[in-house]
Formats: C-alpha cells, structure tokens, sequence
C-alpha cells in the first residue's frame, strides 16, 4: 500500500498544513525557537510515515512509525507551551490537540495493523 492511501499519512498532512498557518502569527522573536520546533516536529510526523511505508520490513517500518508517535507527543507538549505563553488561543489550542490526538491514534492503529500482519 502506497503511504499517499494511509489515514494516518493525509491526517498528518492536514496537522502540517494547521500548524504551520498557526504558527505564521507567532511572534517574530520565536520564528527560529518554538516557531521552528513545532514545524520540524510537524513534518516529521508524515515523513516518517511515508519513509517507513517505502522500507522493505516490518520491523523498520514500526520504527519509523514510532519514531512518528514520538514527534506528536513533542507536537502536543509544544502546542501546551505555546498556550501557556499566549501564542495561541484556547481554541486553536484544543483544536490542535485534537488533530494531534486523531493522528497519534490512527498511528497506533496502523502500528496494531502491521503488528498482527
């Protein structure tokens, strides 16, 4: 199966694309602190997906699904600090973390599906 079919890669697509028109209000003083993580981490999430889908085995395949889980748990962590220093709206804040969570959970279902193949 191509990465492009995969929910879990689209999802993180849509999450890269939110996350970027989020953090273009930050302030310009952030631009290569939080500004940067937050849109490395970001892309992280689909590469690593994608990368991992064009890997010959499952057990590397798993790894860089894992290492996809780990980038949006940073993502979450950065969104919360970005709240809390008032970069971004309590709404924009639960919106994110609901994209996040959506994609942290198709990771682990596609993680599960591997798993069992």
């Amino acid at each position: 199966m191509n990465h492009k079919d995969l929910d879990a890669w689209k999802n993180s697509m849509n999450l890269v694309q939110e996350l970027y028109e989020v953090t273009s209000s930050f302030p310009q003083q952030e631009q290569f602190g939080i500004t940067s993580q937050i849109r490395r981490a970001a892309v992280s999430v689909p590469t690593n997906i994608a990368e991992g889908s064009a890997r010959k085995g499952n057990k590397e395949y798993l790894q860089f699904l894992y290492i996809a889980l780990g980038s949006l748990a940073e993502l979450e962590t950065l969104i919360l600090i970005s709240n809390r220093l008032d970069y971004i709206t309590l709404e924009n804040k639960d919106k994110l973390i609901d994209l996040i969570t959506d994609c942290s959970k198709l990771t682990f279902g596609l993680i599960k599906y591997i798993k069992s193949s």
